[in-house]
């Protein structure tokens, strides 16, 4: 499913997400709820600067890898959920059903996940090697 479809169906169930991002893990903005650029991109590099202020965190106590993240206020929550390719990030109001969220946000990275990041960025080399295998 493309990145920015996926957010469209996050943000259908899962009511308490306010704002979220798509990120591959290389930094690439893919997709947000975002009407601002700029303000989709602040949002992902702090995300990723959570991300690894976190994991830097988990590695000087020899605590297992990240999967997940959470960092709670009164006013509200940001979550991170991070795959082999991509993390999204969302942002909820206060007091969010926690285990809801990581499951939505998980379920939505899946989603991402049957399309592969190569193809956002589509090779037509590639493309026309893969059309003339005689397959079909």
């Amino acid at each position: 499913m493309d990145p920015a479809e996926a957010l469209t169906d996050l943000k259908q169930i899962s009511t308490q997400v306010e704002r979220a991002v798509v990120v591959r893990n290389d930094g690439t903005l893919e997709a947000s709820t975002l009407r601002d650029s700029a303000a989709a991109e602040r949002i992902a590099r702090a995300a990723g600067d959570l991300w690894q202020a976190a994991d830097d965190a988990r590695a000087s106590l020899g605590r297992p890898p990240l999967s997940q993240l959470e960092v709670a206020t009164p006013e509200g929550s940001v979550f991170a959920v991070r795959d082999d390719a991509r993390m999204i990030c969302a942002v909820t109001a206060g007091d969010p059903t926690v285990g809801l969220i990581f499951y939505d946000l998980k379920t939505c990275l899946r989603n991402i996940a049957e399309e592969p990041v190569e193809a956002a960025v589509a090779d037509p080399a590639a493309a026309a090697e893969g059309g003339s295998d005689g397959e079909g």
